[in-house]
């Protein structure tokens, strides 16, 4: 046993580099899939725990069209056992909230009277300020996204616009609300003191709303209480329901999507790092082939052979599983934070649990390293004495390498017409096919994952480019009326359309349209939930603004809707099928004329013309937006600010790019450190790798530079033939890489955002930065080829020819 030691202590001195190498491939496969095995459980983990402590609520019932009696719906469910049911939330809508100065874009306000009681659904959590009941007059509370998300701190003001007037209030507060808190929330409850509420709010046109939260002992047997509840309604629930999944589902999609390109990731380190061992091994094994037969002539058996590399191998796994798992505990916190910062308060905050599971990675990893291991060493099994010490191999082997010597001999007149630079760069691709493979595996992967890592955040950044394809209109300016009593359509039309700088305008508002059960497929239908979605009402043309479908095409008739994927799916229908849907309260029989997709409302959405309202409200005027379209897009700053200044009193005006950035930056923002993390790691291992490869390389052949350099080559000219067939090789991984990165990898995704209303996911391709970032393998390849060359420049011909 002493001698299985004695060599495996010398194979961990002899070779640190190799060993080096190995050992940090195996400490980032460990760190990538822990840490993503991590980051996937905590999210859900900290989000229920965190639901569960403030007594969360599993549906959020909005009733705003006084098209049931808000009491009786409250009533009905306070009789119900194993249904937690909040206070009726009386609430006003404002479209307009400014913070020094500035607009605050893209944010739907719910001003709420705040009840002076203590909540039984969705209790207040404090982020920041003190707690209480309700809050001081003069004063509010927010909730964490608005604060985070434009930088508002307790003390500030915000100023909030009714109409003609405008008043403002103090931040005494920041909240954890996670109904309406969540990223990329277009809508913020803004919770204020009762008698602020009514000095400031009872003047407003209309009556209040209200809002009424439920929680579930068993959230599985809601569909139940619902079949009861509409039973007793006698016609579908006709209001405003958000259930507990798109609560919820906005909290999961950042981490899932971080966590399945480190799970993918992770798993391709992995794969390198036993595509590397299994090099190694075979490696060591034919370059000691003679070593081997000495000692098994000198009685050392096959199986403690073995047990040399499976101690080395086993070492190195532990010295570097070991802080992989250390490290990945701190990277998943500082992701889950991060993307979860929304629901950070204080104490409430859960502490990273599931560490199991990112123990069980590091196992699996272990096992799989000393599987890989063990099938190599096993070739020590076959080593046969007399022949490793007659030919240095196998006598197979040798006769191989007789032919393949004969065959480069009759190819030899080609070499001969070739530049030597050209054949010395060739000549170790050739000779070394293993090292090849490697190489351009290597620089596939690498330029794959920084393709993708490239794309995704580039899809991200520039989504103005792609907004119809995520359910988004193409218009230029928005223009949002908050102020309906000061505003004329009429006025705002007759200048718009006669400036030539605008091309054309569409006016939209938003309805809730109810999808009875009865017209769902069978398995739907056994749910017996009714399914609420948004329908965009549009006077104008849906094409014209520039709402994509998927198939099919955009309502133009009084007969005719577009429905979202995912009712679209739920209900079975597809293009040139009829649909029953109900809005408000009136029930329409219409012709589904195309299917979209939408990542707001997760596609639980529809599409329409204001004609079909209009069939039982003549009155009906959808003026709660308007899209204009320009004809010259470089001018929508001036025509934003053209309209706030003419039309201060009534309407808020922003470009499309600024309602797009205030939903999608911050996501941006939290993708930009794990892609680009993952990305270099690669680019490094790439150099790594390749340096080692090289470096080996050069050292088996050392006699036949020395042979170069004194018939009068240089070094700079060797290691410039040497670096020249790297990167030629490395180019064939990069077009690989981008291949895989740009059309194979986003399939993967697919899974991931289908469930978010989005089945294809809208990608812009810029093959020039595509090409620059794939070049960065091909730039580590080069680096690590050239520099491991240097040897060559540092020995003398005399000792290369002694050797």
């Amino acid at each position: 046993m002493d001698a299985v030691w004695s060599l495996c202590y010398a194979h961990l001195r002899k070779k640190k580099l190799q060993n080096g190498i190995i050992a940090l491939l195996i400490l980032l496969s460990t760190l990538l899939l822990a840490t993503s095995v991590t980051v996937i459980s905590n999210t859900k983990n900290v989000f229920m725990d965190i639901h569960r402590k403030t007594n969360g609520s599993h549906q959020i019932l909005t009733l705003m069209n006084q098209l049931h009696d808000p009491q009786m719906i409250k009533s009905w469910w306070d009789k119900q056992d194993g249904v937690k049911v909040s206070e009726l939330l009386p609430y006003r809508n404002l479209s307009g909230a400014t913070f020094q100065g500035k607009e605050i874009a893209n944010l739907y306000l719910f001003m709420m009277n705040t009840p002076a009681a203590q909540a039984k659904v969705d209790r207040f959590v404090f982020a920041q300020g003190g707690e209480a009941l309700s809050p001081e007059a003069g004063s509010i509370w927010i909730p964490t996204s608005m604060a985070m998300t434009n930088k508002i701190a307790i003390g500030d003001s915000i100023g909030f616009k009714t109409g003609e007037r405008m008043f403002e209030l103090k931040v005494s507060a920041v909240v954890v609300d996670i109904p309406y808190g969540g990223p990329f929330a277009t809508g913020a409850r803004i919770w204020m003191n009762s008698t602020d509420y009514h000095k400031q709010l009872d003047t407003l046109q209309g009556e209040d709303m209200y809002m009424l939260g439920l929680r579930y002992d068993d959230y599985s047997e809601s569909s139940r209480y619902w079949h009861s509840f509409e039973e007793g309604l006698g016609t579908p629930y006709l209001e405003w329901k958000t259930d507990f999944e798109a609560i919820s589902s906005f909290y999961f999609i950042i981490n899932k999507l971080i966590g399945f390109v480190m799970i993918f990731v992770g798993v391709v380190m992995m794969l390198v790092a036993l595509y590397t061992i299994g090099f190694t091994i075979s490696d060591a094994i034919l370059s000691n082939y003679k070593t081997i037969g000495v000692l098994k002539s000198l009685g050392l058996s096959s199986n403690k052979l073995i047990a040399i590399y499976v101690m080395q191998y086993a070492f190195l796994s532990v010295i570097a599983i070991i802080p992989g798992l250390g490290i990945s505990y701190f990277l998943s916190k500082m992701i889950v934070e991060s993307s979860l910062s929304y629901l950070k308060a204080g104490d409430l905050w859960v502490a990273i649990q599931g560490y199991d599971k990112a123990m069980l990675a590091g196992v699996v990893v272990f096992i799989a390293v000393l599987l890989c291991v063990l099938v190599y060493a096993s070739k020590a099994r076959y080593v046969q004495p007399m022949q490793a010490i007659r030919y240095g191999m196998s006598e197979m082997e040798n006769n191989k390498m007789i032919k393949r010597l004969q065959v480069l001999s009759g190819a030899k007149s080609i070499f001969e017409r070739m530049p030597l630079p050209f054949v010395i760069g060739l000549r170790p691709i050739l000779k070394n096919a293993k090292d090849s493979v490697l190489i351009v595996v290597l620089t596939t992967i690498t330029s794959a994952v920084l393709v993708l890592g490239f794309v995704l955040l580039n899809s991200i950044f520039a989504i103005q480019q792609t907004a119809p394809l995520w359910g988004y209109d193409s218009s230029h300016v928005a223009v949002t009326i908050f102020n309906k009593s000061a505003f004329s359509r009429a006025d705002l039309e007759k200048e718009v359309l006669a400036d030539p700088r605008i091309k054309n305008i569409g006016w939209m508002s938003s309805l809730n349209g109810v999808f009875a059960p009865d017209q769902m497929p069978g398995a739907e239908r056994a749910k017996r939930e009714s399914i609420n979605g948004n329908m965009d009402v549009l006077d104008g043309s849906f094409d014209h603004m520039g709402m994509a479908v998927l198939k099919g095409y955009n309502p133009r008739n009084s007969n005719e809707i577009a429905l979202g994927v995912n009712v679209a799916k739920s209900l079975g229908k597809d293009v040139g099928d009829v649909v029953d849907v109900y809005i408000e309260g009136h029930k329409h029989t219409l012709t589904v004329t195309g299917v979209y997709q939408a990542i707001a409302n997760m596609s639980y959405s529809a599409r329409i013309t204001a004609d079909v309202v209009k069939k039982y409200n003549q009155n009906y005027n959808a003026a709660e937006l308007c899209f204009i379209n320009l004809a010259d897009s470089t001018l929508a700053d001036q025509i934003v600010q053209q309209l706030n200044t003419k039309y201060k009193d009534s309407i808020s005006a922003v470009t499309q790019q600024t309602l797009l950035d205030s939903v999608y930056k911050d996501a941006a923002t939290i993708l930009i450190l794990p892609m680009s993390m993952m990305g270099l790691l690669f680019v490094g291992v790439t150099f790594m790798i390749i340096y080692s490869i090289c470096r080996m390389s050069i050292r088996k052949e050392s006699k036949s530079y020395g042979i170069y350099k004194s018939i009068g080559m240089t070094s700079n000219q060797m290691r410039r033939a040497i670096s020249a067939g790297i990167v030629a090789l490395s180019a064939i991984g990069v077009v690989i890489g981008i291949v895989v990165g740009v059309y194979v990898l986003p399939i993967l995704l697919s899974d991931l955002f289908s469930g978010y209303g989005i089945v294809q996911l809208p990608l812009i391709r810029e093959w020039g930065g595509i090409i620059a970032v794939a070049l960065l393998s091909v730039i580590a390849a080069g680096f690590g080829s050239w520099l491991s060359s240097k040897v060559i420049q540092k020995t003398s011909p005399r000792i290369l020819v002694v050797e």
